[in-house]
């Protein structure tokens, strides 16, 4: 997959995974999708890692779940992250 595809399908995912996860993450679109890109190339990492995941194809269902599982992930690590910065304010 080119890096442009790639790109791509970070971002998708991040929108994604946003929808995916309840209650409000904080951060605007262009954090969750730019975090949706880091969180591509973690499911990327751990799927070829893990089950030896061949992440070739754009359209292959399976890098659109490594994608979206990874943003999933990332996602809440930042919501832990910057719900704690927050509580500490109050």
């Amino acid at each position: 997959m080119s890096f442009l595809g790639f790109l791509l399908l970070g971002l998708i995912a991040g929108a994604i995974a946003k929808l995916i996860l309840p209650g409000k993450q904080g951060g605007g679109w262009i954090v969750t999708l730019l975090l949706g890109v880091v969180g591509a190339i973690l499911g990327g990492w751990l799927g070829g890692l893990l089950f030896g995941a061949n992440l070739e194809e754009f359209w292959s269902l399976e890098s659109w779940l490594l994608a979206i599982g990874g943003s999933i992930i990332v996602l809440l690590i930042y919501g832990l992250i910057v719900g704690r910065g927050d509580r500490s304010r109050a």
